[in-house]
This record gives structure tokens, C-alpha cells and sequence, in this order.
């Protein structure tokens, strides 16, 4: 069949965003659309060695891609949804919200552990402002220490230690099993040498292997489904962390497709526009709007089609996890952004208010911070 023409979208470098971008470009072939993908660096992806949450100013991954689209160079741009500003300009639309991924977290440990099995005083690895309050307020005892890189780097650093722990062990062991060459009566410690463990890891283990260990982490805690669109979900074990009581960053797990309004933008919405992940997604971002969090506060925000409602649940902390405003409610579909935004309202009466206005205080104390680290990274 004829295609229906060319589209050249950006994206993001990183091999996440690569990975996300190909989603999004299989999804349009199908819709007989040649795709080419224009690989744009963003001034979040040039700051390499600061702390994600240290970026500043909101959509620091997205503004080089909308630009580009904005100057007519390039037809559309793909982010993840989570790292995109709950305002743009007036001439750009979010022409496609393809089907959604996992929306949650997930708690990634050595051993499969659960939150609560943690050991006290565990360290946990995140940037995100979020995970931190949300963890601390079920675990006051947790030590969470901040995470940078992108996914393999960041399950490297988790799993290094224990690895190279290992490795010692297995090279003293080798080195008894030398000793005692000749003696039948010797059982060595392990089946395998050091060389056959290690041809035997995975290429993810082999470098963590190799990696320089600063903070030992007991856990670290990142979206699932960026660990699953990395290809590494299956190299690891982890815990889902239930939305519903971890609510993730708005739009997590969402990709969206900007474009200026016009034909290209409904051609691409036809395509592959997913109605139920937009209308989830919108009420999310809607009550982020609303309450004025940006990039900012602690804020986990989840809504999911139920029927003839959304459900939404939304979770709004100080930075340590002690103080909270919380809630769900049950907002009818067919008035579902007026709904929201009274939601929105109520919770700012509640408290939510005074707990944003204080994230602001000490953004401005201690430099500009975000409540999540990008999903694209």
C-alpha cells in the first residue's frame, strides 16, 4: 500500500528516548507512514553531572525539540509525558497520546525485596523528589540518597557491590582450589571458576562489574515502564510499587507526540491518538495545573477510566515524607476537566496549598529543584 507520506519526528538521544521515539515511529508505520527520527541534544542532556532534579527550569529535556517543530524544521517532537511543561505554546499541540505504558514505580533491590522488607536504616537510591516523600512516608528509617544516570547506569550502581563482593570471594576461592590441586579430599567452595561465573553474567552485570562504587544501595526506585522499554526489566528483580498507593509523577509511563496544529497534527492524532490515555492523562496533568506543583513539590498524581468515571488519586507531601494531603475521587467522564479542577480546588483548601507554597520556599533556599527525574533518561 502507498504510504501516506514522510514524517520526521525528534527525539531525545539517550537510548531510552531512542527506544520510546521507535514505539511511537513502529506505531505510525503500521499506519502505512514513513517515519524518519531526528536525534536533537537538550540542554537537560548536556547538563551530564549535575543531580536530575537540579535541572531547574521546567521541560529543560523537552524545549530543543519543540523548537525545532515551532521553526518548521521538523514535523513533530516525542516526549515522555512526564517531562513535558503543563503549559506550551499556543501554536503546538499535543497531536498524540499513544497507548500507555506501566504507569508506576518500581522498587529494584539485589534480592526481590519489598518496601517493607527492607532492612532498617536501608539506603535507597532516587532523584525524584516524589519517590523520597513517598518512600520516607512509609519508612521514616529508610536512608534515600540520590541517583543519577540513565537506567543501566543507574541498576549498575545497584548491583556493583554485591558483584564485586562476589567476584573477590570467588577469586580467593580460585586461588584455594590452585592450592589443593592434588588433594581428592578437597571440595572447592564453588562449582564454577571466576572466568566461567563470569562468562555467565549478563552484559548488564558485567558492567556493573567494573563500575567505581561510591553509595552502596540497598534498593533503588525507578518507573517501571522505563525499565521495561529499556529491555532490562527481565535482568533484574522488582517490586511493583501499586499506583494507587505510590501514585507516580503525572503521565508516567505516557508518551505524547507534539506538533503545530494544523493537518500534520490530526493526521497524526487519527493515527495513533489512545482516547483512554489521553482523557487519564489530561485529568492528571490537569490537576498538576491546577494545584501549581510544576516541577517542584512532591506530587504523585494517578487516574484511571473506571466506566463512566475517572478515578483519580492524588498525593501531595513535603519533602521528608511527613506532612501530606491526600485523596481520590470519582470525577464523571463526561465533565472529567471541570471536575478535575474542582478536585484540584478542594485539595489546595485542604492544605496542598500551603504544603506547594513551602516546596517553593525551599526551591528558592536551595536551588531550583524537581520533584521527578525524567522518564526519557
Amino acid at each position: 500500500m502507498k504510504t501516506r507520506g514522510t514524517l520526521r519526528l525528534a527525539t531525545r538521544g539517550s537510548t531510552l528516548a531512542r527506544r520510546q521515539a521507535t514505539l511511537v515511529k513502529e506505531a505510525l508505520e503500521n499506519r502505512y507512514y514513513e517515519v524518519e527520527l531526528v536525534t536533537v541534544e537538550t540542554t537537560g542532556d548536556q547538563i551530564r553531572d549535575e543531580l536530575i532534579h537540579r535541572l531547574g527550569k521546567t521541560g529543560a529535556f523537552v524545549r530543543e525539540l519543540d523548537e525545532r517543530v515551532l521553526e518548521g524544521d521538523l514535523d513533530g517532537a516525542i516526549h515522555s509525558m512526564k517531562d513535558m511543561p503543563t503549559e506550551q505554546p499556543s501554536e503546538l499541540v499535543t497531536a498524540a497520546v499513544p497507548e500507555r505504558g506501566r504507569p508506576g514505580d518500581a522498587l529494584v533491590t539485589p534480592d526481590g525485596h519489598t518496601v517493607e522488607e527492607l532492612p532498617d536504616g536501608a539506603t535507597v537510591g532516587t532523584s525524584s523528589l516524589r519517590r523520597r516523600a513517598q518512600l520516607l512516608a512509609e519508612r521514616p528509617d529508610l536512608e534515600v540518597e540520590p541517583l543519577r544516570g540513565n537506567v543501566d547506569t543507574r541498576l549498575e550502581k545497584l548491583l556493583a557491590p554485591a558483584l564485586q563482593a562476589e567476584h573477590q570471594a570467588r577469586t580467593e576461592a580460585d586461588k584455594e582450589r590452585k592450592g589443593n590441586a592434588g588433594d581428592e579430599d578437597f571440595e572447592p567452595e564453588y562449582d564454577l571458576t571466576t572466568d566461567e561465573w563470569f562468562d555467565g553474567l549478563s552484559e548488564l552485570e558485567k558492567q556493573a562489574l567494573g563500575r567505581e562504587v561510591e553509595t552502596e544501595y540497598d534498593a533503588i526506585v525507578l518507573a517501571e515502564a522505563g525499565l521495561e522499554r529499556s529491555g532490562l526489566a527481565h535482568h533484574v528483580d522488582y517490586q511493583q510499587l501499586p499506583p494507587n498507593e505510590f501514585a507516580p509523577a503525572p503521565g508516567q509511563g505516557a508518551l505524547a507526540v507534539t506538533a503545530k496544529s494544523g493537518e500534520t497534527a490530526e493526521a497524526i492524532q487519527e493515527a495513533i491518538d489512545h482516547p483512554r490515555t489521553r482523557v487519564e492523562t489530561t485529568v492528571e496533568r490537569t490537576l498538576l495545573s491546577e494545584l501549581g506543583g510544576g516541577c517542584i513539590a512532591p506530587i504523585g498524581i494517578y487516574a484511571v477510566v473506571q466506566g463512566e468515571y475517572v478515578h483519580a488519586a492524588v498525593q501531595v507531601f513535603d519533602r521528608d515524607g511527613e506532612e501530606s494531603v491526600t485523596a481520590t475521587r470519582d470525577l464523571p467522564i463526561e465533565s472529567y476537566p471541570e471536575a478535575a479542577r474542582a478536585f484540584a480546588d478542594e485539595l489546595a483548601s485542604r492544605g496542598a496549598a500551603d504544603l506547594i507554597a513551602e516546596a517553593r520556599e525551599d526551591a528558592a533556599d536551595d536551588g531550583p529543584d524537581r520533584a521527578d527525574e525524567p522518564e526519557g533518561k
